[in-house]
């Protein structure tokens, strides 16, 4: 009788190679890393200008409202052309009139608001078409087995930021004028146009090119075929357009009225990013079975924020229900990402994304618009109340959505040791 064959030997999966000596991811992180510290430098440099009298409130109104219609007009023209030509050339052409428009804002300061509008809304606009630009690119340079930890050391990057530029940007105030502030975010605007690799794309033949709003609708049905996308958009833009618009306006005057300290607003904002940090670390490690649901459930936190300012609770546990919101936030901004780069047709990515960043920030200036009348018609506990509800509600219906459960149109398959967290 002969001998039973062995079984043969199945060599164990190549370890992936650690981000952090990916030469290509990290020229792509410095580059998204500069482009989101100068998004976020701009307004704060132009509020220092209010605070030592060079510029007055009307004026940081008008050039912020021209940055945003820059923005707006930008992202699915940016999202369009990064899908018909390389999304690294969108990269460095939007980044480059970027860099090139915010030292004119810092000519025309106490000459010309004229000047200065055009250049905002052209540094809107490099900002808009860089983004989904950006989101193309990631899924370009990374692979898909580690897009998840890519997409949450941008977000750690990107809170880090945030955590620790006011003290670095106030701390250079004292010795520098806001218009060498501003040339510096053009030097961070340079780093974003020229540090980042070159990807994989190749641009289609000329004759299929249709007109950039015909190209753009073809992004909206690739959307279309995505239920969870839908959803999960639909879900983002509600809780961003009431709760974020609401605490904004609310928070500040809570803190300075209920708490007579400004310490309470510092802690809240302070304790959100440190939430969103830990969020983003937690997922660079691990991914829950149920992607799409866990993130519906963090973006559903956002809620605790309004519900926070409700009732004169303890400071306290406002900042721990701003820990907790910053913490959601995360847990849905890195699988969403992820998801998008995985599920949507490569051809369409840029525009997808494009969609996405349009309503989930192009409707935030209309909730912030009518906060006012909101608070006049029914008063701080009516806005809050009513936005806490939206933001618990919102995530929840997205959640019963077809496919919503895994952010997939296919259910992933069971790991093969049975147990531990779904890859990728």
């Amino acid at each position: 009788m002969a001998a039973p064959s062995a079984p043969p030997i199945v060599p164990p999966p190549a370890e992936q190679p650690s981000l952090l000596r990916d030469t290509a991811f990290l020229r792509l992180w410095c580059g998204t890393t500069a482009s989101g510290l100068a998004t976020w430098a701009l307004p704060f440099v132009l509020g220092l200008a209010v605070l030592d009298r060079s510029l007055g409130a009307t004026g940081l109104g008008v050039l912020l409202a021209a940055r945003t219609a820059g923005f707006l007009a930008a992202v699915p023209v940016g999202g369009v052309l990064a899908d018909r030509h390389s999304r690294r050339a969108v990269v460095f052409w939007s980044g480059a009139a970027a860099a090139a428009a915010t030292p004119l804002i810092a000519t025309g300061q106490g000459r010309s608001m004229l000047l200065m509008a055009a250049a905002a809304a052209v540094v809107g606009a490099g900002q808009g078409a860089c983004r989904p630009a950006y989101q193309a690119l990631t899924a370009e340079v990374v692979d898909a087995a580690r897009r998840r930890q890519a997409n949450a050391a941008t977000s750690l990057s990107v809170r880090v930021t945030t955590l620790l530029a006011p003290g670095l940007t106030a701390a250079l105030a004292t010795v520098l004028s806001t218009r060498t502030l501003l040339l510096l975010t053009a030097l961070l605007w340079l780093v974003s146009a020229t540090v980042p690799p070159r990807g994989r794309h190749r641009t289609p033949p000329a004759p299929e090119r249709e007109s950039v709003l015909a190209e753009f609708a073809q992004g909206v049905r690739e959307a279309r075929r995505h239920p969870w996308f839908l959803a999960g958009l639909a879900a983002l833009t509600t809780v961003i357009a009431t709760g974020y618009s609401a605490t904004g306006v609310l928070l500040p005057l809570i803190s300075r009225d209920r708490y007579d300290t400004e310490a309470v607003l510092t802690a809240a904002m302070t304790a959100y990013t440190a939430g969103a940090l830990a969020g983003a670390a937690l997922l660079a490690r691990r991914s829950p079975r149920n992607q799409g649901w866990a993130a519906l459930a963090g973006l559903a936190c956002y809620g605790l924020a309004p519900l926070s300012l409700l009732l004169p609770v303890p400071a306290l546990v406002v900042a721990g229900a701003y820990a907790l919101a910053g913490l959601g936030i995360e847990l849905f901004n890195v699988p969403w990402f992820t998801a998008i780069q995985r599920e949507v047709d490569p051809r369409l990515l840029a525009r997808v994304s494009s969609l996405d960043f349009l309503l989930s920030y192009g409707l935030a200036p209309l909730g912030l618009a009518l906060i006012a009348p909101a608070l006049d018609g029914f008063g701080p506990t009516g806005v809050l109340g009513a936005c806490a509800v939206l933001c618990f509600l919102a995530p929840a219906a997205a959640a019963l959505a077809p496919t919503a459960r895994h952010f997939s149109r296919e259910a992933p398959r069971p790991p093969a040791n049975g147990g531990g967290p779904r890859p990728g």
